[in-house]
């Protein structure tokens, strides 16, 4: 299947490890010009071998300004706009919703709601202008059935849910399209930490999740570039899930 991606820009958030570096190999192979964006210099430069990546860039999703100035650099360097955007801003602290400080809470919604917000802002006036653009956002299960012990992340990831559905709304006559991928059981580093270990993680996939296993980031990477395409274009202000079956309400 022609996805219709071939030579558009895509610049991707944390895509030196885990479900970043699967989405971006997955536009890398659709013929996507890929920018690839992570805090760690060393492991980016890996990961750009790995994907075939056009571009990389340091960022920190703690850098509010830094990540509205991005996707301005990444047009510098290879010449044109990302149209397509993945916004992989990670996960907080796991815990209670009585654990963690106001510190640790105002951390959580900057990386989870405002660094998304400035990434889009910053790449949305070059979309409009092309009349075409991909916004794709990593969620979690968490905003369709809570998942316990991850206050931050459950109570963040819902309010970057409502300002994504209403810019859905917003940007859908601009020939731009809006989604979150609610990220189930993935094998990942991060899970590996939420799990003791990924074979812990594994062993819990077995007995939880109906497909009996844990999803890959390169599964993972494929529905994003569906997410992407051309084909998808009529998809926009949704939830799509990749979690083998995990979720009993949708």
């Amino acid at each position: 299947m022609d996805l219709g991606i071939e030579g558009r820009v895509a610049l991707v958030m944390g895509a030196s490890q885990g479900i970043g570096h699967g989405i971006a190999a997955a536009l890398g192979r659709e013929g996507a010009r890929v920018a690839i964006a992570s805090r760690s210099a060393e492991k980016l430069e890996r990961a750009a071998a790995e994907v075939g990546a056009a571009a990389t860039f340091v960022a920190d999703t703690a850098d509010l300004d830094g990540l509205a100035a991005l996707p301005g650099e990444v047009a510098e360097v290879l010449g044109e706009p990302a149209g397509i955007l993945i916004t992989n801003t990670g996960g907080p602290p796991a815990g209670g919703v009585q654990e963690h400080s106001a510190e640790v809470w105002d951390a959580a919604y900057r990386h989870l709601v405002l660094a998304p917000r400035a990434l889009i802002e910053a790449a949305l006036p070059d979309m409009k202008e092309a009349s075409w653009g991909r916004i794709v956002n990593v969620g979690s299960t968490s905003t369709i059935e809570v998942i316990p012990h991850l206050g931050l992340s459950n109570t963040h990831r819902m309010a970057a849910m409502g300002y994504l559905k209403t810019l859905a709304r917003e940007v859908a006559g601009d020939g731009i399209t809006v989604n979150t991928v609610a990220t189930g059981k993935i094998a990942t580093d991060r899970l590996a930490a939420l799990s003791g270990s990924l074979e812990e993680a594994e062993a819990m996939a077995r007995e939880w999740v109906p497909a009996g296993r844990l999803g890959t980031p390169e599964e993972y990477g494929d529905l994003v570039a569906f997410l992407c395409s051309e084909r998808a274009g009529y998809i926009t202000g949704t939830t799509v899930p990749i979690d083998g079956g995990l979720l009993r309400s949708t």
